[in-house]
């Protein structure tokens, strides 16, 4: 045992986010989906045993195969418990064997998640269960997180979560890859998940990080599962991996140590990551080859024009402005619009900006988001209107936001103060 006391609940909470997925899903195969409730009991009460002993005994020196042999023996305290379970010893054995029980069948593991993901995205369900459903089993979120994901209550989103299982058991939904047309149908909730997911962790709604990166990691390597396996090797889901990763790319230069945001025309360029920024390109390449064009081909395409871009200022803002009139009649959500019309005012002058916000800014979804007022703010400042810029940052500070943003804002606004204009 490792004399690691002080940092066990890190490391628990790390190992149980990208743990808990995997064992879920293969308890579900195993058990069979109308027991989702048991394969999570089992994986649950793995975690509590680790937080229970770690902070007296140490991290052990394999803390991810002690959670799996802890989780196969509650499994099997439960297949005692159940007779009707009894024919499924010899698959839990295979499953989680007691010999390196962490160099499991990679690619059963794979099929296993790839599988719970469809299994929680059945088109029976609806849109929130299924994204509630997949944050919760595949990707270990708790309730609290994916009420914030869903900017919604802890208590609305733990009855999605009953009202799904309940649903599952009920119709009988098994859990297997679906086939043709439905596998490709399901696939865009799966897609949507992870975009969700990584999200999360790329920009926290509120709390005193911005970042998680934890959350983005794991949404990568769902989506690289997702692009590799020979069911779902589609040029969306490839367009999806391009953007996690020509996004996370980002994520060294956005914060730094003290946890001070930076925006992208502030961010130290050779901090981003050149490795994922290859990557990225690659799939976005791949994700070219059909006929397709969906949402994550063209924020894909964004990203892109960020990623190559030599500087804020060399940035190919015409085209990304283009690549957004292409996203807005794709997909109409005045978050995009917003977007867009940062990069009109990149590309064209802080008053094209302007008004084309002022299209868009009694939309009801932006009445409460912090990024409408603190950009017009941003453009204000840019004309020299210092007294109007510092309205809309008092503004953006009323709103919900994380810590660091609140810091930037702050900041903002303290600059347009010490004008003496205000």
């Amino acid at each position: 045992m490792q004399n690691g006391h002080d940092n066990f609940a890190g490391v628990v909470d790390h190992l149980f986010r990208h743990q808990s997925g995997r064992m879920i899903a293969t308890l579900t195969r195993i058990f069979g989906p109308r027991r989702l409730d048991l394969a999570e009991e089992v994986v649950q009460d793995a975690l509590v045993k680790a937080l229970e002993l770690w902070p007296f005994e140490g991290v052990p020196e394999n803390p991810s195969a002690w959670l799996v042999q802890v989780a196969k023996h509650r499994a099997l305290d439960a297949i005692r418990r159940e007779v009707s379970l009894s024919e499924k010893l010899p698959e839990l054995s295979r499953a989680f064997p007691d010999r390196n029980p962490i160099q499991q069948d990679i690619a059963e593991f794979a099929d296993d998640q790839l599988s719970m993901m469809f299994l929680c995205c059945h088109p029976n369900l609806s849109h929130e269960t299924r994204l509630a459903l997949t944050l919760k089993t595949v990707a270990g979120f708790s309730v609290r997180e994916i009420a914030q994901a869903f900017l919604a209550q802890e208590a609305a989103i733990a009855q999605r979560l009953v009202r799904g299982k309940r649903q599952i058991r009920e119709e009988r939904i098994e859990f297997e890859m679906p086939r043709g047309a439905e596998l490709l149908n399901r696939l865009d909730s799966v897609l949507d998940a992870l975009y969700l997911l990584f999200n999360e962790g790329y920009s926290a709604h509120e709390g005193e990080s911005l970042l998680r990166a934890d959350l983005c990691e794991e949404a990568i390597r769902l989506a690289r599962m997702a692009a590799s396996h020979p069911a779902t090797d589609v040029p969306k889901s490839h367009a999806l991996l391009a953007l996690l990763l020509l996004q996370a790319s980002r994520l060294p230069a956005r914060v730094n140590a003290e946890g001070d945001l930076f925006l992208m025309r502030d961010q130290d360029r050779s901090l981003w990551d050149r490795r994922l920024i290859a990557e990225g390109l690659m799939h976005l390449d791949r994700s070219a080859q059909g006929a397709d064009l969906t949402v994550y081909h063209l924020q894909a395409g964004i990203a892109a024009e960020h990623a190559v871009a030599p500087t804020y200022a060399g940035t190919n803002w015409e085209d990304i402005t283009d690549l957004y009139d292409q996203l807005c009649a794709l997909d109409p959500n005045p978050v995009i619009s917003l977007n867009r019309a940062i990069a009109l005012s990149r590309w064209k002058g802080p008053e094209a900006g302007i008004g084309a916000i002022a299209c868009i800014e009694s939309h009801p979804a932006l009445s409460r988001y912090h990024f409408l007022p603190a950009t017009l703010g941003e453009l204000w400042s840019e004309l020299g209107d210092r007294k109007r810029a510092a309205q809309y940052y008092r503004s953006a500070l009323t709103y919900v936001c994380t810590e660091p943003e609140r810091r930037l804002l702050r900041n903002r606004l303290a600059d347009c103060e010490a004008t003496g204009e205000t």
